[in-house]
């Protein structure tokens, strides 16, 4: 084999669950094999190691020593992030980072620049990213049946049952907060889904009482009036927990629920040759739900029914456009169910990765790249300290040297 053909070297940095996941998740992933891993706890490091008959290292450092660590995955909790993916950067090594990319967007900016510097591939894991069903819906609007969102929202009542008072969860200094730690998977997903760059955003913060800050909302406004809402509290029990993603495209709708989507649900009203579009979408079932290193379980469907002339012949008219749709439509996309949601959790998480050894083969920019992982970590950042100070507060572009801080 050649080098540009052999199998890309990962090495895993972080032997914690996390770490394990990846590990597990990518294993078999054509074009990858891993080479060792590293962990300041032995016992972790060790037993990880053995499970996939690899070294086991001390810390990143060591790991940067070997040649045959062409990338690093950097599994560890978000507050060393940055200074983790730079030092791998700068050791000329391709980077698949989990969320975020760092707690502060000054750093998350300083990471992307690394990599810009360097030439190499740097991929966050915003596995919403590479859902089937977001990137369905980002289809289904390209072909023209649905209309680009005007409103996107997001619900998440999460767990706590596994995040005690003293876990790192709850320290800002070590997490970023809420709206930096979870948050970004969604202002991520938002920016995905709604095409453009948010512009400013206003938010809330609630501190349970005599406890840490466990519920937050933000409001985010984007080009054009489309705003963004998310909502995030950790509250509940794991058997409890609930979140609804809810796009408004006008003249439909788009539901989709759990925060590892498995099902999505679309009404839409529409004319003639939009219900014939329509009718014809399953037949494209396997093409709409692709994505590339994510491999189907075997329940995945596409379904359709169209009502025609269920409504009124007459104009119907909606914030100032007018169109003639007698005719709804209900679409189901469905990965398979409840019980899908480890195979889908897991198969997004080797996709990502999957696009991190496209993207250092070939050169490619990749989905999740160094600027969505920086316009995710900039929008977090701007909530909480739009939550701290009760103002509105602008979100800085990519590529820009403004801190929300400054202004402060």
């Amino acid at each position: 084999m050649t080098h540009a053909t052999a199998p890309l070297g990962l090495g895993l940095v972080g032997c914690g669950g996390f770490g394990a996941y990846v590990l597990d998740a990518v294993a078999g992933l054509p074009g990858l094999r891993p080479t060792a891993v590293a962990d300041p706890d032995p016992v972790r490091a060790k037993a990880l190691g053995e499970r996939h008959g690899v070294p086991a290292l001390g810390s990143l450092e060591e790991l940067l020593e070997r040649e045959d660590v062409e990338a690093v995955a950097i599994a560890v909790p978000p507050a060393a992030h940055a200074a983790m993916a730079t030092a791998a950067l700068r050791a000329g090594r391709h980077v698949f980072c989990e969320k975020p990319l760092a707690t502060t967007a000054r750093d998350a900016r300083a990471v992307a620049r690394e990599a810009e510097r360097a030439g190499r591939a740097l991929v966050v894991d915003h596995v919403l990213r590479y859902n089937p069903l977001l990137r369905a819906v980002e289809r289904i609007v390209a072909q023209g049946l649905l209309a680009a969102p005007r409103r996107f929202l997001f619900e998440n009542d999460a767990s706590d049952q596994d995040l005690g008072p003293g876990h790192w969860f709850w320290d800002r200094a070590h997490s970023g907060g809420i709206f930096v730690e979870h948050g970004v998977h969604f202002f991520d997903a938002a920016r995905a889904l709604l095409g453009s760059d948010p512009v400013s955003v206003r938010a809330t913060a609630v501190r349970r009482p005599g406890g840490p800050v466990d519920m937050v909302s933000a409001d985010v406004l984007h080009p054009g009036g489309v705003l963004a809402s998310h909502l995030h509290s950790f509250t509940h029990a794991h058997r409890c927990e609930r979140q609804l993603m809810r796009l408004d495209h006008g003249f439909a709708e788009t539901r989709i629920e759990g925060w590892i989507p498995v099902r999505a649900e679309i009404s839409a009203w529409t004319d003639e040759q939009g219900a014939e579009a329509w009718e014809r979408l399953p037949a494209g079932a396997e093409t709409l739900l692709h994505v590339d290193g994510f491999r189907p379980h075997g329940g995945e469907r596409v379904s359709v029914t169209v009502e025609r002339d269920s409504g009124s012949a007459d104009p119907a008219r909606g914030r100032g456009e007018t169109r003639v749709v007698p005719h709804h439509v209900r679409a189901v996309l469905d990965l398979g169910g409840g019980t899908r949601k480890p195979h889908v959790y897991s198969e997004s998480v080797r996709a990502a990765v999957a696009d991190l050894v496209r993207a250092a083969r070939d050169g490619s920019t990749p989905v999740a790249d160094a600027v969505a992982g920086l316009t995710a970590v900039a929008v977090a950042e701007a909530a909480t300290l739009a939550a701290d100070t009760g103002t509105e507060q602008p979100v800085p572009a990519p590529g820009t040297t403004y801190n929300p801080q400054e202004s402060s």
